[in-house]
């Protein structure tokens, strides 16, 4: 099949997906982007940007597109010859959490609600994110004065699926390489934005510095111009833990670190999936996650109780023994870095094969 993949938004995840799907798929894949900036713009302007510079739509047997788009002016605008279209959502502007100065924009709300509605097929990357956007969406609803479309609900829902995100590492079995036990490497390797809590993070790397427990540092993760003051005062503060400090360009590079890494902490308070811990976990890390989002979901239930964390006094009581004992969590790296395989992409786009074959 002919595929065009349109991306309104092609940075972080967004652009994980786009590239990992047109890699492993066996249709012939189109991927037209733009790039990941101004993205209140992208949901009211890329459909316009798409329109002008595809001039023939006819030509494809199906399009994807992500959740950062106004689909109802593409297809209003695309008219006739319009293929199958298929909607992915990373994120929702209905549940995403806004930084203490923010106000939610509740029209791109609805911009998300009938993109939905519109899609010939819905994807969600996690149980989690889907039952999410329909809660917040029927309470959206709920809140207009009158001729409330309450049955656009139960339209959404009968189109849609989940299907986690691939992420780029191989089946089989991994080598984990030898890590450091003296001082064992926190990875974080999260966006350096509000969402993802560095305040609670460094919160408790200090408390683990004012007990001289000993660690290294890796401070990965997409950052853009403006980002978290904590994380220049974090530079000054760990200066003697921190061995990489800043995004690493190279996807080598970045295998490497986490490669090192011996713990990967999230204290996120948005996550719809976690692709950089599926990556860290399969590379060797163990995780310490918050019992909430999307971790649950991700990590088999039969771990729960020793990598998901209730509360900040649970994440400093599990990271400090992960520290200093962390031999004995070596049989646990073995058994997660294993269960992580089934996101592969060569496994994960089978289940994208069968939904496109299905919706044509």
């Amino acid at each position: 099949m002919k595929i065009l993949f349109l991306e309104p938004f092609f940075g972080g995840s967004h652009k994980d997906f786009a590239l990992g799907f047109k890699a492993h798929s066996c249709h012939d894949v189109t991927l037209v982007t733009l790039p990941d900036r101004f993205w209140k713009w992208r949901m009211r302007g890329a459909a316009l940007y798409f329109i002008n510079h595809i001039k023939d739509f006819s030509v494809f047997d199906a399009i994807i597109v992500t959740d950062m788009f106004d689909l109802t002016d593409f297809i209003s605008l695309a008219g006739i010859g319009l293929p199958p279209v298929l909607m992915y959502f990373h994120e929702n502007q209905l549940s995403y959490p806004l930084a203490p100065d923010e106000k939610r924009d509740l029209h791109l709300g609805f911009t998300n609600i009938i993109s939905a509605f519109a899609a010939d097929k819905v994807l969600f990357n996690s149980k989690f994110h889907f039952n999410d956007f329909m809660t917040s969406a029927s309470r959206l609803i709920k809140k207009m004065p009158d001729f409330r479309p309450g049955w656009m609900i139960k339209q959404i829902r009968e189109k849609t699926q989940v299907v986690y995100p691939g992420c780029r590492f191989e089946t089989g079995v991994i080598d984990l390489k030898e890590r450091d036990v003296k001082a064992p490497l926190i990875i974080w390797n999260h966006r350096w934005e509000y969402d993802k809590n560095p305040e609670f993070f460094f919160d408790a790397l200090s408390a683990l510095k004012e007990k001289n427990i000993s660690f290294s540092l890796a401070l990965l993760g997409e950052k853009y111009d403006i980002f978290p003051d904590i994380f220049k005062k974090a530079k000054e503060k760990f200066k003697e833990e921190i061995l990489v400090y800043g995004y690493v360009e190279s996807r080598n590079e970045y295998v490497n670190w986490l490669k090192k890494g011996a713990i990967v902490v999230s204290c996120a308070i948005q996550e719809n999936f976690g692709i950089s811990v599926v990556e860290s976990v399969r590379f060797g890390c163990i995780p310490l996650l918050p019992d909430r989002l999307s971790y649950p979901e991700i990590i088999p239930a039969e771990f729960h109780s020793k990598v998901l964390y209730q509360t900040k006094q649970d994440l400093l009581k599990k990271l400090q023994d992960m520290l200093v004992n962390y031999q004995d969590y070596l049989p646990l790296q073995k058994k997660l870095s294993i269960k992580m395989e089934q996101f592969s992409w060569e496994i994960i786009v089978k289940l994208y094969e069968n939904i496109l074959k299905k919706s044509l």
